[in-house]
């Protein structure tokens, strides 16, 4: 595949970006999620808890449009290898805006993969339709305690 031909096809993938309230800042959540990736687990969620007080619960179409910021500016947020900073950065871009969202991480067995995405009030956001996010087994999340 040519590099044009390559470009184009990301282009495909890439939803169009967003007004420049919210492009910078889900650039700079971008950013700031892709050293927190490789961060251990336990650390993410100390994190992520210490920044998501005070917060108040994020709206669903909020957060829809949180995420699609973040794969319309980072190329790294994209596709199924890019769920762990994607979901790391539209939680960090929630919180920006006073919100919080419920990162979670799941595996499934049959055939064994892992996820991360986030959630509002139990349901995945941006997540397609009727997608795979049920079949994971929650192992990790950032909710706030009841």
């Amino acid at each position: 595949m040519t590099a044009k031909a390559t470009a184009t096809a990301q282009a495909l993938d890439r939803p169009p970006l967003p007004g420049w309230r919210l492009r910078v800042p889900a650039y700079a959540a971008a950013c700031l999620a892709a050293p927190l990736a490789h961060r251990p687990p336990a650390v993410i969620l100390r994190i992520l808890s210490l920044v998501g007080r005070g917060a108040r619960g994020a709206d669903y179409a909020s957060v829809c449009a949180y995420r699609a910021a973040v794969v319309a500016v980072s190329p790294g947020c994209r596709g199924q290898q890019g769920c762990l900073r994607r979901s790391l950065a539209v939680v960090l871009l929630a919180r920006l805006y006073g919100q919080h969202a419920d990162w979670c991480v799941g595996v499934r067995t049959s055939p064994f993969a892992a996820h991360a995405w986030v959630e509002v009030d139990g349901r995945p956001a941006g997540e397609e339709a009727g997608g795979e996010v049920g079949s994971y087994r929650t192992l990790l999340s950032s909710r706030p305690a009841a």
